[in-house]
């Protein structure tokens, strides 16, 4: 099945910019309740994610938790620990399995790297959830 029936489109994903601030990141995590989220290029690429711990490593580590300063920071200068790694839109559902182990959602990019939205990890398991049900129902 085609994993274009289980994105998140990018219109209804939250995300950040390389050109937003620390102190954007931070109230953006805090305003949806996530833990990671994806950062973009300006011009709509995938780099990788932001984790709340990356964010909070290098508050403590760069600014004695002085918030005022984080003002000034770049998102893309918080080093990242690891980033979620993404899938082309080609990608089937099956190839999700692995990823959605390590992962809350699968990055997707078309052709171009540019990012187009997520899959959760909550539609790949109804995915399967389903598929189980029917081949219970016909055996």
């Amino acid at each position: 099945m085609n994993i274009l029936f289980y994105l998140t489109p990018k219109c209804d994903c939250a995300y950040l910019e390389e050109s937003d601030s620390l102190r954007q990141a931070l109230e953006k995590l805090e305003a949806r309740r996530y833990t990671t989220i994806p950062l973009l290029s300006n011009n709509g690429s995938y780099i990788g994610t932001v984790s709340e711990g990356d964010l909070l490593w290098s508050i403590k580590n760069r600014f004695d938790l002085d918030l005022r300063k984080a003002e000034h920071v770049r998102i893309t200068d918080i080093e990242r620990r690891r980033d979620y790694m993404p899938i082309s839109i080609n990608s089937k559902m099956e190839d999700l399995i692995d990823l959605a182990l390590k992962q809350n959602f699968v990055p997707v990019a078309d052709d171009n790297g540019s990012f187009i939205g997520i899959v959760t990890r909550q539609e790949i398991i109804k995915y399967f959830y389903n598929l189980t049900k029917k081949e219970d129902a016909v055996s």
